[in-house]
């Protein structure tokens, strides 16, 4: 081999370890494959997956009539309907001038159709709707959709995710890019895929939303959360669903 082609060729094998290094779709892992198999047993039964009592509690939710509209939200869409939808938020809504998260559009529908007010944040009933809704995409690929509009939202996310932040000088990226599938607290820490959200952490005994997970985050860092109303908690999201896109949602899911 002469000099110019064991160039290239080291050039290459540079190439293939970056590409390795940054993970490629290959690379992914949810945080169910993470996890134990007693934990995804749990996960994979509906009979002892304790947030499928929260799917039961929001079927009953989206059927039941609420506010000056006097509708449910099984008048305007039928349950098949929504297949699909949880994997393809946060995403521009008409007439929005700014991208919302599932969570965001349940409480749009609750007070524009039903004229009901909207649900507060991490509220039951508003889990128990956004975990009913996911189901209905569980085992779909994560679809973020192709609008330009959420270029610079995911953008703004990918530079929350990177950027060091609090007491501690952490970043997301710090943890779930750097040192995934390395062990924290007992636990594997994970690439941070948004996978089974809402899911059901045995930490909190009790489902709750991926805002809550940043923010467990951010007070980890000893940063200060954003206000769960915040726009920054969005932009994380739009930025983690489109690096997650194609992944398996297995929604509502078990974590430790």
């Amino acid at each position: 081999m002469n000099r110019r082609s064991c160039a290239l060729a080291l050039g290459m094998v540079f190439l293939a370890s970056f590409a390795a290094a940054q993970g490629g779709a290959e690379d992914r892992r949810s945080g169910y494959q993470d996890m134990g198999a007693a934990l995804q047993k749990m996960q994979d039964d509906d009979t002892a997956n304790p947030a499928m009592l929260f799917v039961q509690a929001g079927e009953a939710l989206w059927k039941q009539k609420a506010g000056a509209s006097d509708k449910a939200c099984a008048d305007c869409h039928a349950a098949g309907s929504m297949k699909g939808v949880a994997a393809r938020y946060p995403a521009f809504t008409p007439g929005s001038d700014r991208p919302v998260d599932l969570d965001g559009r349940i409480n749009l529908c609750r007070t524009t159709q039903q004229k009901a007010p909207a649900f507060g944040p991490e509220s039951q009933e508003l889990l128990q709707l956004s975990a009913y809704l996911a189901l209905q995409s569980r085992g779909l690929p994560i679809a973020p959709p192709d609008d330009a509009r959420l270029t610079p939202v995911r953008a703004e996310g990918e530079q929350l995710f990177k950027g060091r932040q609090g007491q501690l000088n952490l970043s997301c990226a710090d943890c779930h890019d750097d040192n995934a599938g390395k062990s924290l607290g007992g636990a594997t820490i994970p690439q941070a895929h948004p996978t089974g959200y809402p899911i059901y952490r045995l930490e909190w005994q009790t489902l709750g939303s991926l805002k809550r997970r940043l923010r467990n985050c951010m007070i980890g860092m000893r940063a200060e959360p954003f206000a769960y109303d915040a726009p920054e908690y969005v932009a994380l999201e739009a930025y983690l669903m489109q690096r997650a896109k194609g992944m398996t949602m297995d929604a509502p899911a078990v974590r430790p």
